[in-house]
C-alpha cells in the first residue's frame, strides 16, 4: 500500500503534517495553536500496488486541547 494526505480542512494545513506513505503513520511537523485552529480534517487515500490499482478513503479528525488554561 501507498498512503497519502489529498485534502486537508482548513485548507493550506497539509505541510503540518506528513504521512509515511509505507505505514500511513501520521506525524506533526509544525506546531498548532487552539486559539488559530480547534480542529483539523484530513483525508487519505491507501492505494495499492496491483495491476489495477485500488484505494480507499477515511477522514482522520485531530481536535486541538487548550493546554494553557
Amino acid at each position: 500500500f501507498s498512503y497519502s494526505i489529498i485534502s486537508s480542512v482548513p485548507a493550506g494545513n497539509t505541510d503540518l503534517f506528513r504521512i509515511d506513505p509505507k505505514t500511513g503513520e501520521i506525524r506533526l511537523t509544525g506546531a498548532l495553536d487552539f486559539e488559530d485552529v480547534r480542529l483539523h480534517e484530513l483525508q487519505i487515500e491507501a492505494r495499492d500496488k496491483g495491476w489495477a490499482p485500488l484505494s480507499g478513503h477515511c477522514s482522520v479528525e485531530l481536535e486541538v486541547l487548550d493546554i494553557n488554561d
